[in-house]
């Protein structure tokens, strides 16, 4: 039997994810609930969407994945910048930093898995270019 690949429920904007939840016979109000769970309060699983039941919340797990970007090492320096190395789902590394000016605080983010730039401060500059990520790996770098 052939493993089903999971759809990665954050790759959906709200009409698509309206659409889903009407061809699962759930009410298309549901969506814009998950949607919330996972744009305005990060929600990292299922099972945090508690105004969910845990049958849908189950039904959302089996077809759905979340995947996450995770913080795979942090530098800090003596200037305060702080690099951060992240682990993306498909195990592909970029770095986004944080660079601490008098009246502000600048980020850097990665938007592709390599990078055309070479900026001295970031490694991202120095891979080839793979791909592009998707809104969630962004929004995962700056939450």
């Amino acid at each position: 039997m052939l493993a089903t690949k999971k759809i990665d429920i954050r790759a959906l904007d709200l009409p698509q994810l309206q659409q889903h939840f009407v061809a699962m016979k759930e009410p298309s109000y549901r969506a814009k609930q998950v949607y919330q769970w996972l744009w305005e309060k990060s929600a990292r699983s299922f099972e945090e969407m508690s105004n969910l039941s845990k049958d849908l919340r189950a039904k959302l797990d089996e077809q759905y994945a979340i995947n996450v970007v995770e913080v795979n090492n942090s530098q800090f320096s003596n200037d305060h910048t702080i690099k951060n190395a992240f682990r993306l789902y498909d195990g592909n590394i970029v770095e986004g930093v944080l660079i601490p000016l008098e009246d502000r605080m600048t980020a850097c983010v990665s938007s592709q898995v390599g990078c055309s730039l070479t900026c001295e401060f970031c490694a991202t500059g120095y891979m080839d270019r793979k791909r592009n990520l998707n809104a969630d790996e962004i929004y995962d770098q700056v939450v």
